[in-house]
């Protein structure tokens, strides 16, 4: 088990590795195992890199991301240019249903809504609009449409977790409500605990995943 130190050197070597991730104003601290980031970045793209990154590193109990957004000089756009580049964006983008997913905007900060079928898709708009310039901010409320609930969710997600890594799945329970997986139990990292994560958004039917999962012991 990593001491804080560790986890601490860890973090920031991972973030420097990253080319895309200008950390010179962001700080961490580690106690018990959370880490916490502090400070800012230029863009929304660069703070949600930070935080993938972040949670690459094994050992991490919990994150708290109190990193803000303050643009760089000149990527500043009024909300009407974000809005028109979101559009145009989804419209050429194959994995995205551009009708189902409309934009909203307040200074900056962006809301997803609509509805698609898979939450691939849900996942892929989010990903186009945060890397947008003059993003600040974004909340992602774009619904599942409901699909009839099968009686193989769970075991189609037992079976992912097992084809992505046997160990995840020893130790994961999955539970089903309507469409709904709730996933309890422990894994090893954070990076595991996405993985599972993951694999119940894929299972068809699944509208809401409430993620339950320890890191550690």
């Amino acid at each position: 088990m990593k001491t804080d130190a560790e986890l601490k050197k860890d973090v920031i070597a991972e973030l420097d590795w990253n080319p895309a991730i200008d950390v010179a104003h962001v700080s961490v601290a580690v106690k018990d195992g959370v880490v916490a980031l502090l400070g800012h970045v230029d863009s929304y793209a660069a703070k949600c890199a930070v935080e993938r990154a972040v949670q690459r590193v094994a050992g991490i109990k919990a994150l708290a991301i109190e990193i803000d957004v303050r643009l760089a000089a000149g990527h500043s756009r009024s909300d009407a240019e974000i809005a028109a580049a979101a559009e145009s964006a989804f419209k050429w983008h194959a994995l995205i249903p551009s009708e189902g997913v409309h934009v909203k905007l307040d200074s900056g900060f962006v809301t997803l809504e609509g509805e698609v079928e898979w939450d691939f898709q849900r996942a892929n708009a989010e990903q186009v609009a945060r890397s947008l310039t003059g993003v600040r901010g974004l909340s992602n409320d774009i619904r599942l449409k409901p699909r009839a609930s099968s009686t193989n969710i769970t075991k189609g997600i037992r079976d992912a977790l097992v084809r992505h890594a046997d160990s995840e799945a020893q130790h994961v329970e999955v539970l089903l409500a309507d469409s709904t997986v709730t996933l309890q139990g422990r894994v090893d990292s954070w990076a595991e605990r996405m993985v599972v994560q993951g694999a119940a958004w894929s299972a068809p039917g699944v509208t809401r995943v409430i993620n339950e999962i320890r890191v550690g012991n």
